[in-house]
């Protein structure tokens, strides 16, 4: 009976956020004001946290928070830099010239250029980028947001050049004397790479239907007819999408290692798809687009979605002068994270702002301003200021719009990210740390079952950490020690913390910062309960996929091949029945 209080109580805090902001739809702000003190009270009155270190992870939190708002500032700034110099016209005439298809457009931006953004940056940063860049081309915001976080799964695993991977299950197995003497004779760099071609093949598995779900969300939400079954009318092109991105992923994580499946996968897939796009290959001859504007519900609508164009009277910029200022972020992204040199320049002790032992609490905060995808957002501002010819006025419109959304954001973050960090912080003498506790309920109930639930926890962690480095450091060494004690051996073992992997990366379909640094890109506020709700289908979709192939794989069992299948046409099958009336579509 103790257990189970404890087990209740650690799951206070998660059940505060869910409560507040999923099912009673309240504000951020409100939600994660409630959800910090929870937790503070929870670990201060029953967990017999110290205070310090209450304090110590609450400004850690805080310099995190600080850190998400530089990087969203820099991407509003981006796209209203292009906004004033016209650029985000002649980008908008260029999609539409390869497809004016929304479904087509949503594919292209939101899964293949955010899947090379999540490859080389991770962090949040493609929903950064890819969610204003559909506002501009004419997505509501609310579906914008929707769809870039969709995609934030299968390429998160080995986003930021392979960081949840190489730090997130390193540090959690590294070192560790359980993890060496049931791996043994095997180097632990050689398991890890096993560990990551694993990730690769559940993702690969796993993530080639998401390009369908994704169009069927976006048409089933933000369609004038509501219907799931007018996106799947594109399923050839959606499935062929996923396997362009998918097939090559999972070479390169055999071939290369952890670094660059998911930043090269998407340059492959684009070199794939929009060719194919541009020639109408798979693609229906009824195009699908959103309601006229007026007939736009309120709620999907964003400060962005009302820009004003000073360009109109303008002619059409160049493409290629256009998008020169992507290119430049891309650039910049891979040279700062795969170029050893620069990376440790940029990451080095002189470059950081640290704070030690924040109240004397053991807890570190620190942040690498010049390493920051904000930064590279920044300067690329500037360079679309001199490559575009703006003027002083029009830079300074845009750095005013961009200061006022990104405060908007503010207090959300400010409070959920040091929630977070309390509730990772929370051990003590008396237990474990909160999410610890949680996973060791589970595992106590499940039993050999327990490759089934292990996305589940890993989603979890993303959940409450915002990210699946943290949630693979978390976890990692917990869900191989499971999985041995139950007798799956190294291999098995290993099975199950790329488990803990695939739902660490689902996970942030649905991680409150997230959706919130998202949302406040395309200056949508006080709706990220909805866009949780929605996400909640596909991150489902995900983790129970993950734990019916995990046991396929460990067990080599038909019937394990069977059910993930089943389960799969399920999802599909029942979003497809939701058809509402024919489709309003355009002939080509």
């Amino acid at each position: 009976m103790a257990g189970l209080i404890t087990f209740i109580l650690a799951l206070l805090p998660i059940a505060t956020v869910f409560v507040l902001l999923v099912v009673l739809a309240k504000s951020a702000k409100f939600s994660m004001l409630v959800a910090y003190l929870v937790t503070a009270a929870t670990a201060l009155l029953i967990w017999g946290t110290e205070l310090n270190k209450v304090l110590g992870a609450t400004v850690n939190g805080a310099v995190t928070a600080i850190s998400l708002l530089y990087i969203v500032f820099g991407a509003i700034l981006m796209l209203y830099t292009l906004e004033e110099s016209g650029g985000i016209r002649s980008i908008r005439a260029g999609f539409t010239s390869i497809s004016p298809d929304r479904r087509v457009q949503a594919i292209i931006i939101a899964w293949l250029f955010g899947s090379l953004i999540e490859g080389a940056s991770g962090f949040g940063t493609p929903a950064a980028i890819a969610a204003p860049l559909l506002v501009a081309i004419g997505f509501p915001a609310m579906a914008a947001v929707m769809v870039t976080l969709i995609i934030q799964s299968t390429p998160v695993s080995f986003g930021a050049v392979g960081t949840p991977i190489l730090v997130g299950v390193r540090t959690g197995l590294a070192d560790q004397q359980i993890v060496e003497a049931t791996i043994a004779p095997m180097a632990f760099g050689d398991y890890l790479l096993e560990i990551a071609v694993k990730v690769a093949t559940i993702h690969g598995l796993i993530g080639f239907l998401i390009p369908l779900i994704l169009v069927g969300m976006l048409t089933r939400f933000f369609g004038a007819n509501r219907s799931f079954a007018e996106g799947f009318r594109i399923w050839k092109f959606a499935l062929f999408a996923g396997l362009a991105f998918t097939v090559p992923y999972y070479l390169i994580a055999a071939t290369l290692g952890p670094e660059f499946p998911s930043l090269l996968g998407g340059i492959v897939g684009l070199l794939i798809v929009v060719p194919a796009a541009k020639r109408g290959f798979l693609i229906p001859r009824e195009t699908f687009d959103f309601p006229p504007r007026r007939d736009w519900n309120d709620n999907w609508v964003g400060k962005l979605d009302d820009l004003e164009d000073h360009n109109a009277h303008k002619p059409v910029m160049p493409l290629v002068k256009a998008w020169a200022p992507y290119v430049f972020v891309v650039a910049l992204l891979v040279i700062t994270r795969s170029i050893a040199p620069i990376k440790a320049w940029l990451t080095s002790p002189e470059m950081t702002i640290a704070f030690r032992d924040l109240f004397g609490s053991g807890i570190n905060a620190s942040v690498q301003v010049l390493f920051l995808p904000g930064t590279i957002l920044i300067l690329a501002s500037l360079f679309t200021f001199v490559l575009h010819g703006m003027s002083g006025r029009d830079y300074g419109r845009a750095l005013k719009a961009s200061g006022v959304t990104m405060i908007a954001a503010a207090p959300a973050l400010l409070l959920a990210v040091p929630m977070v960090q309390v509730f990772l912080n929370s051990a003590s003498d008396s237990y474990a740390s909160m999410p610890i506790v949680l996973a060791q309920g589970v595992s106590s109930v499940v039993g050999d079952a327990w490759p089934m639930f292990a996305p589940l926890i890993g989603a979890m962690g993303a959940f409450v950490a915002g990210s699946n480095t943290v949630s693979n450091m978390m976890f990692s060494l917990f869900q191989f020690s499971t999985a041995e004690q139950i007798g799956l051996g190294a291999a098995g073992a290993g099975t199950v913390v790329a488990l803990q992997a695939i739902g660490g990366a689902a996970g942030n379909m649905i991680c409150v910062h997230n959706v919130v640094a998202a949302s406040a890109t395309v200056g949508l506020t006080d709706r990220e309960g909805a866009i949780i709700r929605q996400t909640l289908i596909p991150m489902a979709y995900y983790v129970v996929q993950g734990g019916l192939i995990g046991f396929a794989l460990l067990t080599g069992n038909l019937m394990w091949w069977v059910a993930a299948a089943i389960w799969a046409a399920a999802v599909l099958f029942f979003m497809s029945r939701n058809r509402g009336p024919r489709p309003v579509t355009v002939a080509n």
